[in-house]
């Protein structure tokens, strides 16, 4: 322990109007003492032992009766410049939330206890990251103290891959909290830091310009930042060439529909969705349409059947062209009714798919896949643990980016659990999966008036079953009351960057307290507020940047 890190930094003071608790305590700060919210300190306590304190509040108190006062003692505010009449006797008060004792003992601090900044080993303890086995500590960044010390922030891997609990959804306002480079660096430490039987598969889904394009490609790192991911145990690499696999979707003319080009990746693969590829999942396509009187949801399932079965109506429909525009949904160029659908509500199917996979589409629909393209479903079925799978959706239209990220989840779902038919012999999907998606509140938005749409069902399936199967949700928003709370809820580990005042006045915010509420509106880039069941109350981290190229130029 260094002698800055026991520096004592004042002493616990309890009156009569504001006495320590059980759960808080007060102290104040000595002369020319620093400290700021989220430090972490330590405090003398019965028998020996030490409690911990996450700083949440500081507070400067005078002997002044009242601010009147203070205006008469500088000559009723002549006195700018010069020393006031009365010099007022104060002292800066901080206001700490009990995270632990040593041996275990609960009573209130007591009046004049010292109180001293605490020290790696000590933020650990408080933290109840030294109950963590060595093998499942996962780096999750740095906390920074106030007077230079730090400390490394550790998650239980089995409280973010299983079995204990698992999920990560992090918040903060767009290019301020950083929420991509977060999810990149905590997946690369569990990359890192994982045996390599329960190493994760890892899907990516690139969602802006081509910032998860180049993982593969390092990036310059100063030496301070390369020491602090070794400070971690880390390697300040990026992802190995070979274990990172691009998808980009099919556009005009063959080419690409991304920000990056073949030759800027030629590794990549081109995917798209030919008719039977696509027969199970256009209710995922069709997600976000009104389908109040389920008429949308009947001929969706009719079509569904009628492609996947050998009946003989639907034996000559093999491409888009024959499903939009031939028997058994069209004849003569007139919508047709099907079983007991009205023609109408068939023809309200065929308009909303021809816009879709015709007028409006970016390329991914194609009667017949070339030899060079493949699928995501076909990708996905040769998942192997310890590779990284990005599948680029950044220039797709809203409804294709639904039907990718819903094909992905029900894919990767049917996979785990055994569902899925695989043409690979003997193949075994790893036993955990992680998925990244950005922009959650598109796919699972908070709003509950109206049924659940296939794509939200989804959503819901993996945030609450999912990790049964081994497969874990990371996700990101800038809003976290914008996400179903089913989904948000079952996320054991959350972070939050910086927030508006708004955004924190909702619901979603209540279990933390103003203090920390506040905190969230001033944070830096970089900085982000950690939250995960061991902790015993939400602390306050900074992680390195990143040892990969972040996009190339785009306008």
């Amino acid at each position: 322990m260094t002698k800055e890190a026991k520096e004592t930094i004042g002493r616990a003071s309890a009156t009569e109007q504001r006495p320590n608790t059980a759960d808080r305590f007060q102290f104040w700060i000595k002369k020319g003492g620093r400290i700021n919210p989220f430090d972490i300190v330590s405090a003398e306590h019965h028998g020996g032992s030490e409690t911990f304190g996450l700083v949440t509040a500081i507070r400067h108190l005078t002997d002044s009766s009242s601010h009147l006062a203070n205006y008469i003692s500088n000559d009723f505010g002549e006195r700018l410049i010069e020393e006031p009449q009365t010099l007022r006797q104060g002292t800066n008060v901080a206001e700490a939330t009990v995270l632990a004792n040593t041996h275990d003992v609960y009573m209130p601090v007591q009046n004049e206890a010292t109180v001293s900044f605490a020290d790696e080993e000590s933020i650990h303890r408080a933290l109840g990251i030294d109950g963590i086995p060595e093998e499942r500590r996962v780096p999750a960044g740095v906390v920074e103290m106030s007077n230079g010390a730090e400390a490394v922030a550790y998650l239980d891997r089995h409280f973010v891959l299983g079995p204990e609990a698992g999920h990560v959804n992090i918040s903060g306002i767009s290019g301020l909290a950083t929420k991509t480079s977060y999810a990149m660096f905590l997946i690369q430490s569990l990359l890192q830091r994982t045996e390599n039987e329960e190493v994760p598969a890892t899907i990516l889904l690139n969602v802006k310009y081509d910032d998860l394009l180049s993982l593969h490609e390092p990036a310059e790192l100063s030496d301070e930042e390369k020491e602090k991911w070794r400070r971690m145990g880390l390697e300040p690499k990026p992802w190995p060439r070979d274990r990172v696999h691009y998808l980009l979707p099919n556009g005009p003319r063959g080419n690409p529909n991304s920000y990056v080009t073949l030759a800027d990746l030629p590794q990549a693969q081109i995917y798209g969705y030919e008719l039977n590829h696509c027969a199970s999942k256009l209710d995922l396509l069709l997600s976000d349409i009104p389908d109040a009187g389920g008429t949308l949801e009947s001929v969706i399932g009719e079509v569904e059947s009628g492609l996947t079965s050998n009946d003989r109506l639907w034996q000559s429909v093999e491409t888009w062209a024959d499903l939009l525009n031939g028997p058994p949904l069209v004849q003569q160029g007139m919508p047709q009714k099907l079983r007991s659908i009205h023609a109408s509500s068939v023809g309200r199917f065929l308009r909303l798919m021809r816009s879709m996979v015709r007028t409006r589409q970016s390329g991914i629909f194609v009667d017949r896949l070339s030899n060079k393209m493949t699928t995501i479903a076909e990708t996905l079925a040769d998942l192997q643990a310890g590779h990284t799978y990005v599948i680029d959706v950044a220039r797709l239209k809203a409804a294709e980016q639904t039907l990718v990220f819903g094909d992905v989840l029900r894919t990767v779902y049917e996979l785990c659990s055994g569902e899925f038919e695989s043409e690979i012999d003997d193949s075994e999907p790893p036993k955990k999966v992680i998925i990244f998606v950005d922009e959650l509140n598109k796919y699972a938005p908070a709003r509950q008036d109206q049924a659940a749409s296939p794509i939200l069902t989804q959503v819901l399936d993996i945030a609450e079953r999912g990790r049964s199967f081994g497969i874990i949700l990371f996700s990101a928003q800038q809003f976290l009351s914008a996400v179903h709370q089913r989904v948000t809820g079952n996320a054991a580990t959350k972070i939050l960057g910086r927030s508006d005042s708004a955004e924190i006045s909702q619901p979603s915010y209540r279990s933390l307290e103003q203090d920390v509420k506040s905190y969230l509106t001033r944070l830096d880039k970089g900085e982000l507020i950690l939250s995960h069941p061991i902790y015993r109350q939400p602390i306050k981290i900074r992680f390195p940047r990143l040892p990969y190229r972040q996009g190339r130029e785009h306008g």
